[in-house]
C-alpha cells in the first residue's frame, strides 16, 4: 500500500512512472536508429577474437 509507505499522493506516482514509459516508449518508436553495443567475437578458447597488441 503506497499510503501506508508513505507515499502521500499515489495517483500522482503512478501517473508520473507511466508518463516517463510512454515518452521512453514514443521516443524508441520514432528514432531512426537505436545504439547498442556490438559483443566482441569469441575465439576457440572462449577468450576476445582479436589479437594481443
Amino acid at each position: 500500500d503506497l499510503v501506508e509507505a508513505g507515499i502521500i499522493d499515489p495517483t500522482k506516482v503512478v501517473r508520473t512512472a507511466l508518463e516517463n514509459a510512454v515518452s521512453v516508449a514514443s521516443l524508441l518508436l520514432l528514432t531512426e536508429a537505436t545504439m547498442t553495443e556490438i559483443p566482441e567475437p569469441k575465439g576457440e578458447n572462449g577468450r576476445s577474437g582479436y589479437p594481443p597488441e
